[in-house]
């Protein structure tokens, strides 16, 4: 993780509106993604980590976790077939965002609905995008 974006975390923390559990457990994935060889950095995973922050933090806090639009279902655009097509050319970062939701359930009690792990499934498959280009 870069300096930027350990300083996105620190203010995170700092800031007071994120719990240390969520904040330690975003880190903790972070470091599991730049282990596995991904270049976690500002510029590649800082909307993954402010999405997920945020997310984590509403569920802990009792609000909905995603923030619903006009013409939304959920914050997802219902018949939004670019998000299904880019979803299923990424299997493999759709598989993590599960795990990642599956750890968060476990490890923090805040379990993401569907319309957030598709969300964070599309970060991470920029992520394993940026890996292979």
């Amino acid at each position: 993780m870069d300096d930027r974006l350990a300083e996105r975390l620190r203010l995170f923390r700092e800031g007071g509106h994120v719990r240390p559990e969520v904040a330690d457990f975003v880190t903790a994935e972070l470091n599991a993604l730049r282990d596995e060889g991904r270049t976690v950095t500002e510029a590649t995973a800082g909307m993954l980590t402010s999405h997920l922050v945020m997310a984590l933090t509403r569920l802990l806090d009792g609000e909905p976790a995603e923030r619903a639009r006009d013409g939304d279902a959920g914050g997802i655009p219902a018949t939004d077939e670019q998000l299904a097509a880019e979803l299923c050319a990424h299997p493999e970062a759709v598989a993590r965002a599960r795990a990642v939701a599956a750890r968060a359930d476990r490890e923090l009690g805040a379990a993401l609905p569907d319309s957030e792990v598709a969300f964070l499934g599309l970060h991470l498959a920029v992520l394993g995008r940026r890996l292979t280009s």
